[in-house]
């Protein structure tokens, strides 16, 4: 049998994180995301390697250092419910950026900060929304922008 080129349970692009106190945020996306730890591997009390699964989802991430700088980035997640999954993010320990609100492209989205500094846009896709309505909504929203200041 053939070895796959992409191993089972992962998708073309893989998340890698490299933070600050790998285990803290292990911990947040654990309760504020629902994650499953997979594999942990640690020497000296640092995790040099994890890997979780959130939703149908890898995620890899590793404690950052000299060699390894940590790095901020932003993710977006799709979930069932936007409201309750940025409340359980924010009640888990992250600091949120904008609360749950519906989006011209027909998702609901929020966004939280989590221990690290990494972006979570929350997200569910509520509306089906064509190209040519996509941008028209797109020209309204940044008129309204504007006219706000």
């Amino acid at each position: 049998m053939a070895v796959k080129p992409i191993p089972e349970g992962f998708h073309t692009i893989t998340p890698y994180l490299v933070v600050r106190d790998a285990a803290k945020l292990i911990d947040f996306l654990n309760h504020a995301f629902d994650a499953k730890e997979v594999h942990r591997s640690a020497a000296d009390g640092v995790i040099r390697h994890a890997q979780l699964i959130i939703g149908d989802s890898p995620l890899m991430l590793a404690e950052g250092g000299e060699q390894w700088k940590p790095l901020p980035c932003a993710m977006y997640l799709y979930v069932k419910d936007t409201d309750a999954t940025y409340k359980q993010a924010v009640a888990a320990g992250g600091t949120s950026l904008m609360a749950p609100a519906d989006q011209f492209y027909g998702d609901r989205n929020a966004g939280v900060v989590d221990p690290s500094g990494n972006q979570w846009w929350i997200a569910t896709h509520i509306e089906d929304v064509s190209d040519a309505e996509m941008s028209k909504r797109f020209d309204e929203a940044m008129k309204k922008r504007q006219a706000a200041g």
